[in-house]
């Protein structure tokens, strides 16, 4: 029998394991390569002045994170459309986007990696190189 709870009409199903379960962390060489990917693409639809950090031991949200700018909130809607589907082809699964109906700054979740795209101005207002990045930093142009 399924317990249910009366209030909510939610089913809890019990658990046959008492060890929870994890997703299998990405490889580093599977994190760059989805990068790769993520930077080439960035590359194809002009946006500006990319900019990766290396995260790695900096924090547990992602290992890499992406910085890029678009001319304009419509080159950066187009940009981070254009790069959802490209990682959502590629990996199978589904990105998570913040920020895309005004485009000033839009984030996207990739799970690893952390793509901010960004208006220049907004970019310099915020400038989350300079809070992140150390020697690590590089650019691709």
């Amino acid at each position: 029998m399924v317990p249910r709870n009366r209030d909510k009409g939610i089913k809890t199903l019990p658990s046959t394991s008492t060890q929870p379960i994890k997703a299998a962390k990405a490889s580093i060489d599977d994190i760059r390569a989805l990068a790769d990917t993520v930077i080439n693409s960035l590359e194809d639809d002009k946006a500006e002045d990319v900019t990766v950090i290396d995260l790695q031991g900096k924090s547990s949200l992602a290992d890499i994170m992406v910085i890029a700018s678009g001319r304009s909130a419509r080159h950066v809607a187009s940009i981070a459309d254009h790069l959802a589907q490209t990682v959502k082809e590629a990996t199978g699964r589904p990105v998570k986007l913040e920020g895309l109906p005004n485009a000033d700054w839009v984030l996207l979740d990739v799970g690893d990696i952390i793509v901010h795209l960004f208006r220049p101005e907004v970019r310099a207002f915020y400038n989350l190189e300079k809070i992140w990045s150390d020697d690590s930093a590089h650019g691709h142009a």
